[in-house]
């Protein structure tokens, strides 16, 4: 029986968990000293979106699969429904030893990429650099302070999975299963399916070197058994996932992610699905962006960094020299630190100058395979990360890879740089050590510092070639144009030799090391106290002490004088936030009320159609009305049809405009319009009177025969999220709509208990036919995807903890033979 040495088997892997806490808390210390959470703006956002549906759960136990918080109504999927995963939740809360949400994910992506460098044969004390390194990247910084929790969530499982998968194919196949399924598990948790798309794609040209290599040694036998197994491990990682995955999937066809069922409409890709590619693309990088991964600076930092707050900075002495004070806080909006071609927010994705001239280090030395997998997804990180700026290339992957065209944000396609970079660069490393210090060694080392910190150098030695000003603003005052040049070029520099300052260190360690001129222990502790400082150090850049806040301090969601005299009214309507942009970019509303806006990535296709085509211009002709002391809404068919009966624009109590035009929950209609395409649909439902007369697309929908009955009502008498039930009256068949958004899967309708069909009328709205008499009618909400889907969650959840357990204690018996 194989004994267990303690030194070599136990310390170095209990030496690298201590390091792993003590970064993260120290890094994160206001969290663990202070009490404080992180301010996330997107997190914040969602507690919005969400209230309605946890204060649902929390009273009666019961899942709220539909929100009525937000946009009218929508399936709650993507919100915040819980699902039977309950032990891969028990597994992240072991391994990340119940830190605190969301800062457990940076210690989780220390520990997965450790997990990952050993699997492949990198000794622990340099596995450690490379976690840190990993875990530390601003790229995984900025997404949290952002609130980009499951984007987060998903990075750091990411590299578990593909350890799980290279110990399968490295003779470690049982052990690899298990750990193969149950990183599959933790991963899908995050529910973050376009980060589970990058993994997909260094699996692919994982696999695919994998299956050369396979061919060229005769080993296509092993190679198919391996794969079969992971494939398994895939299947009952995606079981964890089902119900989840099912419900987005089936949403995702109705989503401004899905193919829109108008001709040639404004919000649509060319190819008619998925996203728009203006959209898409809207963050691409520059050609030359990436060289922040070794320069944060390289094109000043952060949008939302204004060199005006410096009082030492050039333009702050400028504008305070320029006796105008009305001009001088004109031109303060220009003085951001970044200089580069995006338009909208951004921050530097950082990769560590240590981990670029490792990177290049790893080219030189680690093995071939290696090297070719490693470099090719760095390389597509990058070039996907161009988007429109490289359009040849990404718009026809766009238009022809499956499922590429359902995420926008390209640059997030780094995580692939950040994956590989650590990586290749310890491969090198573990190589470099053990070959010593040789003539060979030696060149390839040179070379690596040359090609890294040579470039830096030449940065800061030739600084004066770059322009540091944007496109616009050369017409500005040439007195400030050249202020705002001066602190970016200082910028510049300054990073350029820090970038070079740290390269330098890496490299005179390394050379010491392998020439063996130092204590291994020194030279271990060095190189990651250098790696954690470089990115810590710029980490704090985007987030420092002014990120955190005490929560009792949180006025995110204070309730205004508007607030509190729309909740006095106890009834089931709507609220409109009409002021500028608030429609798809605020969560306040959605707290408090019934919201037809919102806050989320993907609403519902037709629902934003028809706030495109009919709502927006209905609220800007209202506006000009109101602004003419004209407060009618009667005639605005689209608004009074969504049941909105406050609109506000703005905290007051005399911000709010009632209306009492608006439809209610239900109504009868006088008539309706059958049209035969979505595009006659929306146009027709822009003009009706939708108090009187309702749109149908006949070619999807048949409408019964019905009377127009004045004396009929129609009223909402209990509503849940999930139910929602009317009493019905009329002399005649009558022709009902709802106040309701229309999804085709999981609503279902009854009329005194007897399945009833059904019927979209308004382009987003729930209509049925009603017959003669009175009659109790009811929604319910029982989507396929969350009742059965959820059981095989649960099962698949169970069976993956056994896997796990099982090759864990499968592998410590074959280890101790």
């Amino acid at each position: 029986m194989k004994k267990i040495n303690f030194a070599k088997d136990v310390l170095p892997h209990g030496l690298a968990i201590g390091v792993f806490l003590i970064v993260t808390f120290f890094f994160f210390n206001p969290v663990f000293f202070d009490h404080k959470v992180i301010a996330q703006h997107d997190i914040q956002q969602w507690e919005g979106s969400s209230k309605a549906s946890r204060d649902y759960r929390e009273k009666t136990g019961e899942e709220p699969l539909w929100t009525e918080a937000m946009f009218s109504g929508m399936p709650a999927y993507l919100v915040n429904v819980q699902w039977g995963n309950t032990a891969v939740a028990y597994l992240k809360s072991i391994l990340s030893f119940r830190l605190p949400h969301p800062v457990c994910n940076i210690y989780l992506a220390f520990l997965s990429y450790y997990i990952l460098l050993l699997a492949f044969g990198v000794r622990p004390y340099l596995a450690i650099a490379g976690a840190v390194a990993f875990g530390l990247s601003s790229y995984m910084i900025i997404g949290l302070s952002a609130g980009h929790n499951g984007r987060i969530g998903a990075i750091a499982f990411m590299p578990l999975v593909i350890a799980g998968i290279h110990l399968a194919f490295s003779g470690k196949r049982f052990l690899g299963f298990g750990v193969t399924t149950a990183a599959m598990a933790l991963h899908f948790r995050e529910n973050h399916l376009q980060i589970t798309y990058y993994m997909l794609l260094i699996v692919l040209v994982y696999g695919v070197i994998q299956l050369v290599q396979a061919v060229k040694t005769g080993a296509l036998v092993e190679f198919g058994k391996t794969v079969g197994l992971l494939i398994v491990a895939a299947a009952i990682g995606v079981g964890t996932f089902l119900g989840p995955l099912w419900a987005v999937t089936e949403y995702s066809a109705y989503s401004t992610r899905g193919k829109s069922e108008l001709v040639s409409p404004a919000t649509t890709g060319e190819n008619g699905s998925g996203l728009a590619k203006e959209y898409a693309f809207g963050y691409s990088n520059g050609i030359l962006e990436p060289m922040v991964l070794l320069v944060p600076n390289f094109y000043g930092g952060s949008t939302g960094d204004y060199l005006v707050r410096d009082q030492k900075s050039e333009v702050y002495t400028a504008l305070s020299r320029s006796g105008d004070e009305q001009t001088a806080n004109q031109l303060a909006s220009y003085t951001s630190a970044y200089w580069g071609p995006q338009d909208g927010l951004t921050a530097p994705y950082y990769a560590g100058a240590i981990i670029v001239f490792l990177f290049a280090l790893g080219i030189a030395f680690a093995d071939k395979k290696y090297v070719l997998w490693l470099t090719i997804v760095a390389a597509l990180g990058i070039i996907l990360s161009w988007g429109k700026n490289f359009e040849t290339f990404n718009y026809f992957l766009f238009d022809y890879l499956p499922g590429y065209n359902k995420f926008r944000s390209v640059t997030f396609t780094l995580v692939m740089f950040m994956f590989a970079a650590p990586l290749l660069g310890l491969l090198g490393l573990e190589k470099i050590m053990q070959k010593g210090l040789t003539k060979e060694t030696k060149k390839k080392l040179l070379i690596a510092f040359a090609s890294t910190g040579g470039v830096c150098l030449l940065l800061w030695l030739g600084a004066g070639m770059f322009g540091f000003i944007k496109e616009g603003e050369g017409q500005l005052p040439p007195w400030f144009v050249s202020a705002l040049a001066d602190d970016r070029k200082s910028l510049f520099r300054s990073d350029a030799l820090r970038s070079f300052i740290f390269i330098g260190l890496a490299f005179v360690v390394i050379y010491f090391e392998v020439w063996n001129k130092i204590s291994t222990v020194a030279f271990y502790a060095f190189l990651i106290a250098i790696v954690t400082l470089d990115l810590a150090v710029v980490d704090s850049r985007y987030l420092g002490k002014d990120n955190y806040q005490r929560k009792r301090e949180d006025t995110f969601f204070a309730m205004t004088e508007a607030d509190q005299a729309i909740a006095q009214d106890k009834g089931f309507y709507r609220v409109y936030n009409i002021q500028p942009g608030a429609f798809t970019s605020e969560a306040h509303t959605s707290y408090f009320h019934n919201s037809i806006g919102g806050y989320h990535g993907a609403k519902l296709r037709r629902y934003m159609d028809l706030y495109d085509s009919c709502l927006f211009n209905e609220t800007n002709a209202f506006i000009q009305d109101a602004q003419a002391g004209k407060f009618d809404l009667e005639k605005r068919g689209v608004i009074n049809m969504l049941n909105i009966k406050y609109l506000v624009y703005g905290p007051k109590r005399d911000n709010i405009i009632p209306n009492r035009a608006a439809l209610g929950n239900a109504w009868f209609v006088d008539d309706v319009v059958t049209v035969n395409s979505p595009n006659e649909e929306l146009a027709k439902t822009c003009s009706i009177d939708t108090r009187h007369t309702a749109v149908v697309d006949g070619s999807k929908f048949k409408v019964s025969p019905f009377t127009a009955d004045s004396s009929a009502t129609i009223a909402l008498t209990e509503h849940t999220p999930n139910r929602l039930k009317y009493e019905s009256q009329s002399q005649q068949n009558v022709f009902a709509l709802f106040s309701e958004i229309y999804y085709a899967n999981g609503w279902k309708a009854t009329i005194d208990g007897k399945a009833a069909d059904i019927v979209r009328a308004n382009y987003v709205l729930r209509a049925l036919a009603i017959p003669a008499g009175k009659h109790t009618v009811e929604f319910k909400f029982e989507p396929d995807a969350y009742i059965t889907g959820n059981k095989i969650t649960t099962a698949s959840s169970w069976v993956m903890l056994l896997v796990l357990l099982g090759s864990l204690v499968w592998t410590l018996k074959e280890e101790k033979k």
